[in-house]
C-alpha cells in the first residue's frame, strides 16, 4: 500500500474518518479556522467559476416555488456554504418578487463570515420542515469516511503515513460488498479476479449516504440536490480517489489541517427513491446555460452585447466542460413535488 511521509516523527495512526474529522473540522481545521480566504483561496467551484451557476439555482428554484404554489415563505437551504458565495448570488438573480419571499439558509460548521447579507441565516445544520430547494454543492466529498485495502481499514497518522489497521467491520464490510464491487475481500484469494491485479483501495461511502439521507429528511416538501465529484458502481475507481488541495493546487492529503481533504462521492448509493442522477451538463443545459457561441450578425449590430454574450458563453463552456465541471454528478431528489427535469424544464 502507498505511504506518505517516511523517515517523519510518527503519531499514532488513526482510521481516516477520524483523521478527516480532526483535519477539516477540529480546533482549527481546515474548514473551521477563523480568518483566511475561505474554501474559495484554495480551490475553484462551480459557484466561483461564473454567476451563471447561481443564476441556474435561481431558475430551479423558481421551478419549486411553481410546484408549492408560491408560498409567502419559500427556503433556500445552502448546505456546505462555504462564505456564502452561491446564497448572495441567487438572492441577486431571482426577481424582486421572488427574493422578498426567500427564507435563505447557510448551513455551516464555520463562523458566519463577515459583512454577510443580514437575510442569510447562519446554521449549523438544515433547519427541520424546508419547504423549498435545499442545494449541496460540494459538501458531501469534505463528509468524513474511512478508507478500505485488502480487506482491513486503512489507518493514517497525522503526517500523512498510512498504515493496515483492523478488519473491516461488518456495516462497512456489506456497503463495499454492494456499493464497490472487489473492495470487501479481505485477501488477495478471496479478491478472486482482483488478485491479479493487486488489492482494491476504496472509500467507504456510508458516512455520506447517511449524511445524505439526514439531509433530505429535513425537506418536508421542495427538492433537494447534490452537486458534486462522482462516480458509479460501474465504473468505481480502482485505487480510491483520496487528494488534498491547498492554494489551488492538488497536493497529499495530509490530515494535519493545512489543506482540504476529500475524495470522489458514490452519488448512487446515496440517492433515495425517486432520486435522478444526471451530469452537471445536463442539468444546466435543463436550466438554459449554453456554451454555444453568440451569432456573428451581433457583432456588428450590438458590438457591446456580442461580447457580453461571447464572455457568458466561454464561462458556461467552463461549467459544461467534458473532463471538467461538467462531468460533475447532480443528485436531485423530489420530496413532494415532480419529478424535474422532465418535468420542469418550461417552467424554469
Amino acid at each position: 500500500m502507498s505511504t506518505q511521509g517516511e523517515g517523519t516523527a510518527q503519531a499514532a495512526p488513526v482510521r481516516w474518518r477520524t483523521a478527516m474529522e480532526r483535519a477539516l473540522y477540529g480546533p482549527d481545521g481546515f474548514y473551521v479556522r477563523p480568518g483566511g480566504p475561505g474554501p474559495a483561496g484554495h480551490f475553484r467551484t462551480s459557484v466561483h467559476a461564473s454567476p451563471l451557476y447561481a443564476q441556474a439555482v435561481a431558475r430551479l428554484l423558481l421551478w419549486v416555488d411553481g410546484e408549492l404554489g408560491r408560498p409567502e415563505e419559500l427556503d433556500l437551504v445552502d448546505v456546505g456554504a462555504g462564505r456564502g458565495e452561491l446564497l448572495a448570488g441567487v438572492l441577486a438573480a431571482l426577481p424582486p418578487e421572488t427574493a422578498a419571499r426567500v427564507r435563505p439558509y447557510g448551513v455551516e460548521r464555520a463562523e458566519r463570515p463577515a459583512g454577510l447579507d443580514g437575510r442569510i441565516r447562519w446554521v449549523g445544520e438544515p433547519p427541520r420542515g424546508t419547504r423549498g430547494l435545499l442545494f449541496a454543492n460540494e459538501w458531501l466529498d469534505n463528509v468524513p469516511l474511512d478508507l478500505a485495502e485488502d480487506g482491513r481499514y486503512v489507518e493514517v497518522a497525522r503526517d500523512g503515513t498510512e498504515h493496515l489497521g483492523g478488519p473491516l467491520e461488518g456495516p462497512d464490510r456489506a456497503w463495499l460488498e454492494r456499493w464497490w464491487p472487489g473492495a470487501g475481500a479481505g485477501t488477495e484469494a478471496e479478491a478472486g479476479a482482483e488478485a491479479d491485479t493487486g488489492p482494491v483501495r476504496a472509500e467507504i461511502g456510508r458516512p455520506r449516504d447517511e449524511a445524505w439521507a439526514a439531509a433530505v429528511a429535513t425537506v418536508e416538501r421542495g427538492l433537494a440536490v447534490a452537486v458534486d465529484y462522482a462516480h458509479t458502481r460501474e465504473a468505481r475507481p480502482p485505487f480510491g480517489t483520496l487528494t488534498g488541495f491547498r492554494a489551488g493546487r492538488e497536493t497529499a492529503p495530509v490530515p494535519d489541517g493545512s489543506c482540504d481533504v476529500t475524495a470522489h462521492v458514490a452519488l448512487d448509493a446515496c440517492a433515495g427513491p425517486g432520486a435522478l442522477l444526471l451530469t452537471q451538463r445536463d442539468a444546466l443545459a435543463a436550466l438554459g446555460v449554453s456554451g454555444a457561441r453568440p451569432p456573428l450578425a451581433l457583432a456588428s449590430t450590438d458590438p457591446a452585447a456580442y461580447v457580453r454574450a461571447l464572455s457568458g458563453a466561454g464561462e458556461a463552456a467552463e461549467l459544461t466542460a467534458r473532463g471538467g465541471l461538467g462531468d460533475f454528478g447532480w443528485l436531485v431528489q423530489p420530496v413532494g413535488v415532480g419529478r424535474w427535469p422532465e418535468a420542469g424544464p418550461s417552467g424554469v
